[in-house]
């Protein structure tokens, strides 16, 4: 019984071990903002950056943001260029093709190289310039998409585009 004993309380421990690792935690576990964006098949979870975005702006003092589906398609054009042309626009182009649309206050945060949405938003609130967009207290629609770029060194590009 002495040298039965330890070989079945080992054997539990490792019954159990093994019964933790196989309910380890899935990507599809992990909350929107944090799945990897650098994939043919990944899309941003547009809710989801909505509601980051405007609670941080709520949190500031600035009104909520909605998604605009005219914003939206604008950003998925400008992040489908950008990673086209394997480089970031200019903001201030982007700026004023959307302004003669109607839209007025318009911001535009373009980058590359955040892999996840959460790596995005942080730089972002980082960035002087790229904060100011976030929090604009004019601003109450948006657009932001991302787009993949296999052969780019950075991979995801990003248009966040704001406007009243």
């Amino acid at each position: 019984m002495r040298r039965t004993l330890p070989r079945l309380l080992c054997l539990s421990a490792l019954a159990l071990l093994g019964a933790c690792a196989a309910q380890a935690p899935t990507s599809s576990a992990l909350p929107s903002i944090y799945l990897p964006l650098a994939s043919d098949s990944a899309h941003i979870d547009v809710e989801a950056a909505r509601d980051m975005i405007s609670s941080y702006r709520r949190n500031r003092g600035a009104p909520p943001l909605a998604v605009d589906p005219e914003l939206q398609r604008l950003a998925e054009a400008e992040a489908a260029a950008m990673a086209l042309a394997d480089r970031p626009s200019q903001a201030q182009t982007v700026k004023a093709a959307v302004q003669r649309l109607g839209y007025a206050d318009v911001n535009a945060n373009l980058s590359a190289g955040y892999h996840t949405l959460a790596e995005a938003f942080s730089g972002w609130r980082e960035s002087k310039p790229h904060d100011a967009t976030m929090l604009d207290p004019r601003a109450t629609k948006m657009g932001i998409a991302t787009a993949y770029a296999p052969g780019s060194k950075y991979k995801v590009y990003w248009a966040l585009l704001t406007a009243q």
